[in-house]
């Protein structure tokens, strides 16, 4: 059986807590044993190297050196990490090497809560299958990315909120390798009622079942 931690926490306006009961009821339906932290301590467990998959829901917040070393090192390793959100790419943010791993960081969401369009860029990957373009009410992220990442799904600003990125095209979803391991993240999902949304739950778990070994 595959095995799956998930590790919430962080600044409670993501809803951490319920987003990763809605990932365990996911995982368990899928198959997986899931174990359930909220603490970074569980990052520095050894027997990480051992799981399928790692889940952060963890915005902002710090990470010890000895926890982001072992985190990274089990990504390397070949254990698959996903997730979605600032409980993912605005985690930890002055640690480099778990911002390296993710392939993003945030930086902006200008505007905050606005209606927006989620353009899909790789409709034969699998995980994208029988998604089309579709509108999207949240926080419209504004990242730093790696160029490395394989995008699927991307988003286009206006400028009507920072004039200066107008036409702007970022991407929404990727996938990537770090080491052995497969990274899957998606921006979509700033509260737990989006997972409600059809093609954002769809990318998600399809992208997790993805990463998982």
């Amino acid at each position: 059986m595959r095995e799956a931690l998930i590790v919430w926490g962080g600044w409670s306006g993501h809803e951490p807590e319920l987003c990763a009961k809605i990932y365990r009821d996911w995982l368990e339906e899928d198959g997986f044993k899931v174990y359930v932290e909220n603490t970074t301590e569980a990052f520095a467990d050894p027997s990480i190297h051992d799981l399928s998959l790692i889940i952060p829901i963890f915005t902002m917040s710090k990470i010890e050196k000895e926890e982001v070393a072992n985190l990274t090192a089990a990504v390397e390793s070949g254990v698959g990490l996903a997730g979605h959100h600032g409980g993912m790419a605005d985690a930890f943010r002055d640690a480099v090497d778990y911002q390296f791993m993710v392939g993003g960081q945030w930086v902006a969401h200008p505007g905050n809560i606005i209606d927006y369009r989620v353009d899909i860029t790789r409709p034969d990957d699998p995980i994208m299958a029988g998604v089309n373009g579709f509108a999207y009410r949240s926080e419209q992220y504004y990242m730093h990315v790696d160029p490395s990442n394989e995008v699927l799904a991307t988003t286009s600003f206006t400028g009507d909120h920072a004039s200066w990125i107008e036409g702007v095209t970022m991407p929404v979803v990727w996938k990537r390798r770090h080491g052995k391991g497969r990274v899957f993240y998606s921006a979509l999902g700033h509260v737990s009622a989006e997972f409600q949304v059809p093609e954002m739950a769809t990318i998600l778990r399809r992208g997790i079942n993805w990463a998982a070994r």
